[in-house]
């Protein structure tokens, strides 16, 4: 038994635990742990590999794609300046850049700001409404297709970069069902603290909920960043000029004009992918912080 000692105001009182004991040779927790890392480390090489192989693949010489061997015996980056020598590459990027960027800023400021009238303000009707947002989610995105095309159309914004990313200004029914389970998990005092202090709803806002949900933010532009980045199907749906094109539309393109050169393919998937990664790898921790917190509550 082990015996420690307690202050207390009669004096100190000796309080016993039952002593911690393990067998001979025997370490706890040391053998489940190994067996997490290395099966974190399996899977991580297996989701991996895939996306080196890419790397490697397009810096290989056109001669020696489909040579035996994992690992190229020549490399060279022939292959990526030929990609923006071929097609209007930087364009596409940019283009990309240009409605990833206004689509993840629109959509978090309009979904949190929704969010948080659904989980703060009392008014009539709230809880119908927010079901009634909730289930857009079962609309299917064909259904919606051509009404939103005419829309659009009859707005002259086909053919522009607008109805990729203007959308976004009236929210996201999954990111406003996410981020309000967030702020209802904020404690009220803060909220009657600002109140009682001038503030007002707007200012609460903007100065205490959006930085106390900072990780689900972050979170909702990860998931954002990547749909936007990854649409095909709008950009196919609006876009008529090629200078106009995503990277998403523009590589499909070019596949089918140089569908035989693998090499160019190749580096123009790696230029895709790359932002994706860098992104994720930038918000990795508030984006594991959102999941970890999400349905506690303070």
């Amino acid at each position: 038994m082990a015996t420690t000692d307690t202050q207390t105001g009669a004096g100190v009182v000796p309080v016993t635990r039952p002593a911690v004991r393990h067998r001979p040779g025997e370490h706890p927790h040391r053998l489940g742990d190994a067996a997490i890392y290395i099966a974190l480390i399996v899977l991580s090489a297996l989701f991996t590999f895939p996306f080196l192989w890419l790397v490697l693949t397009s810096l290989r010489p056109p001669e020696q794609i489909f040579a035996p061997g994992f690992w190229p015996s020549h490399v060279q980056t022939q292959n990526y300046t030929d990609v923006f020598k071929n097609a209007p590459v930087a364009t596409w990027f940019k283009n990309s850049i240009i409605v990833t960027v206004l689509g993840v800023i629109a959509v978090v400021m309009s979904s949190s700001l929704i969010a948080y009238g659904f989980a703060r303000l009392r008014f009539r009707g709230r809880n119908q409404l927010f079901g009634l947002v909730v289930a857009t989610q079962l609309l299917p995105a064909a259904a919606t297709m051509v009404p939103t095309f005419l829309i659009w159309n009859g707005l002259h914004l086909v053919n522009t970069l607008f109805p990729l990313w203007l959308g976004n200004i009236f929210g996201s029914a999954f990111y406003i069902f996410m981020l309000r389970q967030f702020l209802i998990g904020i404690p009220q005092d803060l909220i009657d603290a600002a109140r009682i202090d001038g503030a007002s709803y707007l200012g609460i806002y903007w100065r205490i909920m959006l930085p106390l949900i900072r990780p689900a933010l972050a979170a909702v532009a990860v998931f954002e960043f990547q749909a936007k980045w990854n649409d095909f199907m709008t950009p196919l749906i609006y876009l008529n000029k090629t200078s106009l094109y995503t990277l998403s539309l523009g590589l499909q393109t070019f596949k089918v004009e140089h569908n035989t050169q693998w090499g160019l393919l190749m580096a123009g998937s790696v230029i895709f992918t790359l932002p994706m990664i860098v992104i994720f790898f930038l918000g990795q921790r508030y984006f594991m912080e959102s999941v970890t917190t999400t349905g506690l509550k303070s």
